[in-house]
């Protein structure tokens, strides 16, 4: 049974096949809802999967049967996308396509979880060995082998420390109910983080890493941390990387009890600081920064932190984005005061509250995806988790790049749309926009 694939490098073909520019389509498979009589249960018993489809700028999703996953990469693996990797409980199967349309396709086998484990202490990070998640057991009515849970980078049914500690799994593994989103969040960022890691580990080429030379990483607004720690225990425990993170928050009672759950669990490189994101002044070049709901202009200090610092990921959830609201009011109100039209171009948008709340927080985000394609980096704006979790669920994923390029397109871009809006936004004045 296919657990999971990857389809990218598109042909010429792909806008014409599949109807839009998809760049890549990661297919997973997942759980089939609880069966509440026979009929359901029967169709529980078919593995449903989940798909993926990335443009530059959007991601869609898409459920599939079992039979629509396997015709859709039989239709397009190696066909519609040079490049198809399918993973099983047993085999990870490469499918390629060179550009006279040859296939290759090759066959390496997986070791049990248990040796590919103990293989990988002993072995540095190798770019695309995706362990195998989750479990699979044998009905031996059927003959046929069934996953019974999603496959998550941190399974289900396995106990992690500090899960455990911060009330998302019970002593032996299992997720509590009410934490079950918030597990399934932190799973889902995790897969953000091993998108970007070969990208990271590439630009240390002449950085091996090391315990004197560790992976760094900075989580500015760490809050309560859940990522945080998930973060140090997938790079450690998962990937056996050599790295070095650094919550930092206002609170201090947060970042004390943080400390002090570090401290409990023996977490020797995981540091929590106390401190304000536009002050943070600690020297040295992160290889990632992640700020996931900074409130407000504090997500821009955390990028232009991060882009002086020559970072090379960023991972950044917005929140709050009150500036341009602001603007956006006073201007309003000082229109009405004086009688005179609101900016044509956006009346409409400004007319009605939520209306120009939600308006003044996509330009926030999509004036700073410009000011850091303006500073070397792709940019790509995501879905973190479904809307019906968060409102708050944007994800602004940046890596840099090794050469500037198209710096006053996008700079041009951004500035087109602040004086299109008589605005000016942080980011852009932090790094001189």
């Amino acid at each position: 049974m296919i657990l999971s694939a990857t389809l990218s490098k598109p042909t010429s073909a792909v806008r014409e096949t599949l109807g839009n520019d998809f760049i890549r389509i990661k297919i997973r498979l997942i759980t089939a809802s609880k069966a509440k009589n026979a009929q359901e249960k029967a169709a529980a018993d078919q593995p449903l999967y989940f798909a993926e489809m990335f443009t530059k700028t959007q991601v869609f999703h898409k459920k599939m049967t079992g039979a629509e996953a396997e015709d859709f990469l039989a239709a397009h693996g190696g066909k519609t996308f040079h490049s198809c990797v399918e993973r099983t409980e047993t085999e990870e199967i490469t499918i390629l396509a060179n550009k006279k349309g040859k296939i290759t396709r090759l066959v390496k086998p997986i070791l049990s979880k248990a040796a590919d484990l103990g293989a990988n202490k002993t072995k540095p990070y190798q770019i695309g060995a995706i362990p195998a998640a989750g479990g699979a057991q044998k009905d031996s009515a059927q003959g046929k082998t069934l996953n019974r849970s999603k496959n998550y980078i941190i399974p289900e049914g396995s106990p992690v420390p500090f899960l455990v500690h911060l009330g998302v799994m019970t002593a032996e593994g299992k997720v509590i109910a009410a934490k079950y989103d918030k597990f399934r969040q932190i799973n889902r960022f995790l897969e953000y983080v091993d998108d970007i890691l070969p990208d990271v580990l590439a630009a240390r080429k002449d950085r091996p890493l090391s315990e004197n030379s560790p992976l760094r990483v900075v989580d500015f607004g760490s809050g309560k941390s859940y990522l945080t720690f998930a973060v140090q225990y997938f790079l450690t425990e998962v990937r056996h990387i050599d790295c070095d993170i650094t919550g930092l928050d206002l609170k201090e009672d947060v970042i004390a009890y943080c400390a002090k759950l570090a401290d409990q669990l023996n977490i020797k490189n995981l540091h929590f600081a106390v401190g304000d994101i536009a002050r943070y002044g600690e020297d040295g070049r992160p290889d990632i920064v992640i700020t996931l709901h900074a409130c407000d202009t504090a997500t821009d200090y955390a990028l232009d932190y991060a882009v002086r610092h020559g970072t090379t990921a960023i991972l950044s959830v917005p929140c709050c984005q009150h500036e341009l609201n602001g603007q956006l009011d006073y201007k309003k109100n000082a229109a009405q005061e004086t009688n005179s039209e609101a900016p044509s171009p956006f009346a409409a948008l400004l007319k009605h509250g939520i209306l120009e709340e939600r308006f003044a927080a996509l330009a926030t985000d999509a004036l700073r995806a410009e000011y850091l394609e303006a500073a070397g980096y792709k940019v790509q704006v995501l879905e973190f988790i479904d809307m019906a979790h968060t409102p708050k669920n944007l994800l602004i994923r940046a890596v840099r790049k090794e050469a500037k390029s198209g710096k006053s397109a996008a700079g041009a871009e951004a500035n087109a749309l602040t004086n299109a809006l008589g605005l000016s936004q942080t980011l852009g004045k932090l790094l001189g926009f």
